[in-house]
């Protein structure tokens, strides 16, 4: 069933990808080149703050880098996320404007690896890359609408949306699960080939050539579909009941809510279990080989999860599946805590990346079912903020003290099994 899955999600995912005439494929593409772009950017970042220096130096730099990557969201949140609500329209001009001014930043960067000029530099590329992420949330419904008042326009009403029924039916959980997917899918080949620059020619070059697969990617951006007629006018604004509802609850709706605690407590173990794989491995003089085959057990362990979700999509709640995925990260935690080798660590970011990748599909589709068009845009930023706050604690905690794969994995277990049991149920108290 699984194999069965992925197969569909991969299908349907090539089947939009190279489909250029729909609103949704140019935004798959859009996604692609971008994920090979922070892929880059990311292999550059690793092979020279982290594994070309001492431990203690990585761990001072790696500690300045996380702190630093907390302050984007403070711009993106505040600032751009009602610049996203503003204009349907706009959202395509920010999408470009992330990618063109990453072209100059990375060239800029690779002039200035071993000055302090990198770090601003770094912030600036992650507030760009924040940005698409935020706008990349609110364009997925207006996108995946326009493809599917396309081929069922013979089953709408005079408005020109799909009907309530057909959405629901469909889900966005399907569309986030392709782009996931797809930008695995970049990430993994464009990662091998930028190892390979870093070897060969240094980390100066991969950040050349992420800046030319930006350029790309800014002339993929304006090439996104502008919105129909409605959807600007729906995307435009909100109703004085939305602005009323959103004013006694700025959460949002109870599943949204309670899913962004799910959400943002698998950031958490991502983060964590991130860095202590990476400084356990440092401790015990293991080589480079090992990370990098736990982060390809991670990416195939995503490519499972994602195939999961598109297979389950239509019977099984994403209320369900990211209970389930929390306490599954717990069980797999409490195993590897048990056998504290390198193997088993490497298992469990296979595991972990499996999780992930059920949990965050799951919850963009509840965010964009629930939250009113004209709010998505301040709603994926202010989220965002809380996810990568989570994600950031938790990778600062094995970073400041030396954890042992069995305590750090212990400590994971007891964590996922308590806040899974915790989602599960008083999800379903808050409901009714």
């Amino acid at each position: 069933m699984r194999l069965r899955g992925f197969a569909s999600l991969a299908w349907a995912a090539t089947q939009d990808l190279f489909n250029q005439t729909t609103a949704f494929g140019r935004l798959a593409l859009v996604h692609v080149i971008m994920m090979a772009g922070d892929t880059l950017v990311t292999v550059s970042l690793a092979g020279s703050l982290f594994f070309s220096v001492s431990p203690t130096e990585a761990k001072t730099r790696v500690l300045l880098y996380l702190l630093l990557t907390i302050a984007p969201f403070a711009a993106v949140s505040p600032i751009l996320g009602p610049l996203i609500d503003k204009s349907a329209n706009g959202r395509r001009i920010l999408v470009a404007i992330s990618a063109g001014a990453r072209v100059l930043l990375c060239w800029s960067m690779s002039q200035h690896l071993n000055s302090l000029w990198l770090f601003p530099e770094a912030f600036l590329v992650l507030v760009c890359s924040k940005l698409y992420v935020v706008t990349r949330g609110a364009l997925v419904p207006q996108m995946a609408r326009t493809d599917q008042f396309r081929e069922h326009a013979a089953h709408v009403g005079r408005s020109g949306w799909p009907s309530q029924e057909h959405e629901q039916e469909k889900g966005f959980a399907g569309f986030n699960a392709q782009l996931t997917l797809l930008g695995t899918f970049a990430g993994l080949i464009v990662g091998s080939i930028g190892a390979g620059i870093l070897k060969l020619l240094g980390a100066p070059s991969v950040l050349i050539t992420a800046s030319l697969v930006y350029a790309v990617a800014t002339v993929a951006s304006m090439r996104l579909q502008r919105p129909a007629k409605l959807v600007r006018e729906q995307v435009g604004g909100l109703t004085q009941a939305e602005r009323d509802l959103n004013a006694l609850n700025p959460m949002g709706d109870v599943e949204v809510a309670w899913g962004l605690g799910a959400s943002a407590l698998m950031r958490f173990t991502v983060g964590f279990a991130t860095f202590l794989l990476a400084f356990g491995l440092r401790r015990e003089h293991a080589g480079l080989s090992w990370f990098a085959l736990a982060l390809l057990v991670s990416a195939l362990g995503s490519l499972i999860g994602l195939g999961i979700v598109t297979r389950v999509r239509n019977a099984v709640p994403e209320s369900t599946l990211l209970t389930v995925a929390l306490l599954a990260t717990g069980v797999g935690a409490a195993v590897a805590a048990s056998h504290p080798t390198l193997v088993a660590q490497v298992v469990l970011a296979g595991w972990l990346g499996l999780c992930a990748a059920i949990v965050q599909p799951s919850f963009d589709a509840i965010t964009q079912r629930h939250v009113a068009p004209g709010a998505q845009g301040r709603t994926f930023a202010r989220f965002a903020v809380r996810q990568q706050l989570l994600w950031v604690l938790g990778a600062l905690i094995p970073v400041a003290i030396a954890l042992k794969f069995s305590v750090g994995d212990g400590l994971l277990a007891v964590l996922m099994v308590a806040g899974g049991l915790l989602y599960g149920i008083g999800r379903r108290f808050a409901r009714r």
